[in-house]
């Protein structure tokens, strides 16, 4: 009796702790919610737009006089509001400017993968997402991770507002065969879809190990799913678990292209190092058993949590930086503490109304110049975009 009523006790205790969390998460997406209520979506000034649209200032005026473009928002004084990402895209309609893949180019399904927690996966799969969102790209983000980091940063509360079957577990285990298409939602931000995840997701993990041992082709139900969707889309974006399990091996099978989060460590590089080794001899056992063999436009890597004036981090850099040559990109990620304080909001950096100080400032241009570097990366995946690479004197 006396082991009853402490096993009882444990469980009414741990059962407060997670009402108690579910709470400070609810109080933390209401203040989001009210957040988005008060400043609406994002907007953008009228040169911002133009170039965003790849056009001067003067075109966008004569388009919206000749009323080829919806007449601007105006405040209550007169002055324009801004435009809206959707407004955007209009402009870019018109113009003819959507950097769209062309439809024989291939579809780019970009894993943001490392078998180690806290190197900033998350963080870097969802502003990539809507970094590339912002400049007309269409873009799913697909969370497979049970933590379901990148769902809270698009505002969910995992466990509350996403049901289980939502997620990819219906279709990863085969309880539902008509594609992810049911699991896609879409996001504030203009062209980004989120397929979302939460705790529930986990289960696959213990129902696929069983089914795979009878048939090694279910690992390759993701890669399926993933090659239909992504006929509507430019980049695919996964966020994979931090661990070596049954939806990681999946998500291997289904990416194209791999971005890997490196903190300029030693014992961070040692788990790089140990990752690679990893995706070596599984990649080769993936080639034997499977009947689709794995192949990636490109593998990167790219430094992550970055101190300036650090002198290890500095020295760990310029090894990094000679070691990989073409193979890491050439901006590393500074940390800030701009990402804390997004996260607290369940938002992105980029999402941020009010960040003119120079610490978001610097940590916006700094995210801005990662993400060009990686824009980089995909467009040269591209046989059409080649040429307008050369074009831009870039390649």
């Amino acid at each position: 009796m006396v082991e009853q009523a402490k096993s009882a006790a444990t469980l009414e205790t741990i059962s407060g702790l997670v009402e108690t969390a579910d709470g400070i998460i609810a109080t933390m997406r209401d203040m989001a919610e009210d957040r988005v209520a008060d400043t609406g979506p994002r907007r953008y000034r009228l040169t911002e737009a133009a170039q965003l649209a790849g056009r001067s200032v003067d075109a966008v005026r004569r388009a919206e006089a000749a009323g080829d473009l919806p007449q601007p928002t105006l405040r209550s004084s007169g002055q324009r509001a801004g435009y809206t990402l959707r407004e955007v895209n209009l402009m870019r309609d018109h113009f003819g400017t959507r950097p769209y893949r062309a439809p024989e180019d291939p579809p780019l399904i970009l894993a943001v993968q490392n078998f180690k927690g806290g190197v900033g996966k998350s963080t870097i799969a969802a502003h990539a997402a809507q970094y590339f969102a912002e400049r007309g790209y269409r873009v799913l983000i697909i969370d497979t991770d049970s933590q379901a980091s990148t769902t809270t940063l698009f505002g969910f509360n995992p466990d509350v507002d996403i049901e289980t079957d939502t997620t990819l577990l219906p279709y990863l285990i085969a309880d539902r065969s008509d594609g992810i298409g049911y699991a896609v939602r879409p996001t504030s931000w203009d062209g980004l879809d989120l397929v979302p995840a939460n705790l529930g997701l986990y289960s696959a993990e213990y129902i696929l190990s069983q089914q795979v041992k009878g048939d090694v082709s279910r690992l390759s139900r993701l890669k399926a799913g993933l090659d239909e969707a992504a006929a509507s889309y430019d980049i695919l974006i996964i966020d994979p678990p931090p661990a070596l399990g049954m939806i990681s091996l999946s998500v291997l099978q289904a990416a194209n292209a791999i971005l890997i989060p490196t903190p300029p460590s030693s014992i961070d590089f040692a788990s790089t190092a140990a990752y690679l080794a990893m995706l070596e001899e599984v990649v080769e056992a993936l080639n034997k058993q499977t009947e689709s063999p794995v192949e990636f436009s490109f593998v990167s890597l790219l430094a992550t949590k970055v101190v300036e004036q650090k002198g290890a981090h500095e020295t760990m850099r310029e090894v990094m930086g000679r070691a990989f040559s073409g193979s890491i990109l050439p901006t590393a990620l500074l940390d800030s503490a701009e990402f804390d304080t997004a996260s607290v909001e369940m938002r992105t950096v980029f999402e941020a109304t009010g960040g003119q100080s120079r610490t978001a400032r610097r940590c916006r241009n700094n995210l801005l110049a990662v993400m060009g570097d990686l824009e980089m990366k995909v467009r040269q995946t591209w046989p059409s975009h080649r040429g307008k690479l050369r074009a831009e004197g870039i390649a």
